[in-house]
């Protein structure tokens, strides 16, 4: 029980990580595409 425990620790960690990761590579993508609408508009 106490092995079950610890890996559902683990895993809502891992998810949490990887959701905070994930939200950086959006908001890197989203600066990208308006670095390129402002180049393409001058």
């Amino acid at each position: 029980m106490k092995k079950l425990s610890l890996l559902l620790v683990i895993a809502f960690l891992v998810s949490l990580t990887g959701c905070e990761t994930m939200k950086g590579v959006g908001q890197d993508i989203q600066k990208a595409g308006k670095a390129l609408e402002k180049k393409a508009s001058e």
